[in-house]
């Protein structure tokens, strides 16, 4: 007999703040500091109001010198508004082991650490508090990036203990000394990229001198982004911080003179393609042939056409393809840091006497595609000349396109890793290639013992958090279970944050905590990989809502095993070893488990 049910309130949004001891009294305060001085509240919507949105949504943190805000590599979900004091952007990698993300020190002595550092103006703020004048703006800096090789390791210290550590980075002046580096002032605002795309931080951030932050998770960026200045803010952040960064980490600059460097971020443009929330588009696109779906795919840069600029995928997954017959062939998928056009552009710059060779291939965008684009001339001017051969791609033999004569129909091939083109193509257009950890299954191997469904029923609570089933490509089966995507899109909608993704890991998680069972996740989940399941406590009695009488529902899926050491139960528990996880964003992966069971 099961046991009574019981009777709870319902968790609504803000049960949960990002931290409780943000106070009201702070709330008023920066209330009369820009930016949200400036914002017209009367745009927020009643149940979402400016001054709920900082007090849930927000955090002040206040860090000594050398504190690390958040390291490159790092997965998060937060922007950080700085105050008061300086912040150090490390442009070349700093820190290669994982820093702990750490809470801000002890709420003991903030206004009254404010009142010291800010001075004060006409308007009075909370009692004990000083209001800040805004410095005024300081253009950010660079400093020139130095030789590597020369660079001592970085060090690092721990202040605090338990929830209050706080990692730090030792001698910061001979760690500037020795890194490129950027500077963020009082006023700016910076981490928001990595916080609206879901992708993992591009650089190390430190607190140069004591500073104060107001952290700002990217439930509330959007909710602020109602105020239409603030909106801007946002967009002229993020595309300067790709204009500015982006080149620095790429191999195929690594020997360009630093002049030269400059006059290509200079000319740079960055482009994007499609919807960062193309979920919905994608489920309404299923309908259609695919040869229809790929022709709605918005164009990048199509085969034919004057080659004019090389492309550089910042973001999202495009698809490679050529024309065949009445429709297309998906030659390959690029991901973030590929290029296309470079061998084309290559080509012309080192055969000047023949005829410029057009793109070979259609670049489209799945989804949602950064990207960057650098004309051709600058490519020509000031890349080129500096790339050594065995950096570039192979030459072209028997070019598809040539300006003066008809088509060529080259044989196509299978990819770079042989992976077939069929393959390929099916997993662009059940967008499977976003999947970090897909459960694949040899269906030739698998017995259909249902060992994997059972080990993970063990694992969690007797109720399996996967389906042995789903789509299907020869003899490869892609389970329905959570592939902990590069692009989670399930995170877009989470109104609390409860899904998230691990900041070092990069999995995605679920805090029953937090959770509301709004089911928001689910329904945006394009892979249908989370289920919402009833809630219970820790005596096995299902919670209903004490107004209602309905179940309180939860959002359930595959954690990876994320609690036990080395593989996840279900693999382990596979007797005939048909159960992988791969990495479907990487095509070496793919290659390899295709080769595997060639051999």
């Amino acid at each position: 007999m099961s046991a009574h049910p019981i009777e709870v309130a319902r968790p609504e949004r803000w049960d949960h703040p990002l931290s409780p001891s943000m106070l009201a009294e702070d709330v008023q305060w920066l209330l009369q500091q820009p930016p949200f001085s400036q914002m017209d509240q009367q745009r927020f919507a009643r149940h979402t109001p400016l001054a709920e949105v900082l007090h849930n949504d927000a955090q002040l943190l206040h860090l000594n010198p050398g504190d690390v805000i958040f390291r490159e590599g790092q997965y998060g979900g937060s922007a950080y508004l700085v105050l008061t004091g300086d912040v150090r952007i490390f442009l070349t990698p700093l820190l290669t082991q994982s820093a702990a993300d750490a809470r801000p020190s002890s709420r003991v002595g903030w206004l009254k650490l404010l009142a010291a550092t800010l001075p004060g103006s006409r308007r009075r703020p909370p009692a004990g508090a000083a209001d800040q004048r805004r410095r005024p703006r300081v253009a950010t800096h660079t400093s020139p990036a130095t030789n590597q090789s020369t660079a001592q390791p970085a060090v690092l210290g721990r202040r605090g203990a338990g929830t209050q550590t706080r990692i730090f980075l030792q001698d910061v002046p001979r760690m500037l000394t020795d890194h490129a580096t950027s500077s963020v002032r009082t006023g700016e605002l910076f981490g928001e990229m990595a916080a609206v795309t879901r992708s993992p931080r591009e650089y190390t951030a430190v607190a140069e001198t004591e500073t104060i932050l107001l952290e700002i998770r990217w439930q509330g960026l959007k909710l602020l982004k109602q105020d239409p200045a603030f909106g801007q803010l946002l967009d002229e952040r993020y595309r300067s911080e790709i204009l500015r960064n982006h080149l620095r980490e790429t191999l195929l600059f690594r020997f360009i003179p630093e002049e030269h460097l400059q006059r290509v971020v200079a000319a740079a443009r960055m482009e994007s393609f499609g919807n960062l929330e193309w979920y919905a588009e994608y489920r309404q696109g299923l309908k259609r042939p695919a040869g229809q779906r790929i022709a709605a795919e918005p164009l990048i840069a199509e085969e034919g056409s004057y080659a004019l600029g090389l492309w550089i995928v910042r973001g999202g997954f495009a698809r490679l393809s050529r024309r065949q017959g009445a429709g297309h062939r998906t030659l390959a998928y690029l991901s973030k840091g590929q290029m296309f056009g470079l061998r084309e552009l290559a080509h012309n710059f080192h055969d000047r006497q023949s005829v410029p060779l057009p793109y070979q291939e259609s670049l489209r965008a799945i989804g949602y595609v950064d990207a960057l684009c650098i004309p051709k001339q600058i490519v020509n001017e000031h890349i080129l000349p500096f790339v050594r051969q065995a950096d570039l791609p192979a030459p072209l033999s028997m070019p598809r396109y040539q300006f003066d004569q008809p088509v060529v129909d080259a044989p196509l091939e299978t990819s770079e890793h042989n992976v077939e083109t069929g393959l390929l193509e099916f997993l662009v257009d059940q967008r499977l290639m976003n999947g970090r950890q897909a459960m694949v299954i040899d269906t030739e191997r698998c017995t259909r013992c249902d060992d994997c469904v059972r080990a993970c029923a063990q694992t969690h609570n007797g109720t399996p958090v996967f389906t042995r089933g789903g789509p299907q490509y020869g003899p490869w089966m892609f389970a329905q279970a959570c592939m902990h995507c590069e692009d989670p899109v399930c995170m877009i909608g989470c109104p609390t944050g409860a899904i998230h993704r691990d900041h070092d890991s990069g999995l995605v998680q679920i805090n029953a905590e937090t959770c509301i069972g709004c089911k928001t996740c689910a329904e945006s989940c394009p892979y249908d990989n989370i289920r919402m399941v009833r809630s219970s406590d820790a005596h096995g009695r299902s919670r209903v809502d004490q107004s209602s009488g309905l179940p309180i529902l939860l959002a359930s899926k595959c954690d990876l095993c994320a609690s036990r050491n080395g593989v996840p139960a279900c693999q382990a528990a596979c007797p005939h070893d048909a159960l992988v996880r791969i990495d479907l964003s990487d095509i070496s992966q793919l290659s390899h488990c295709v080769q595997r069971k060639a051999g």
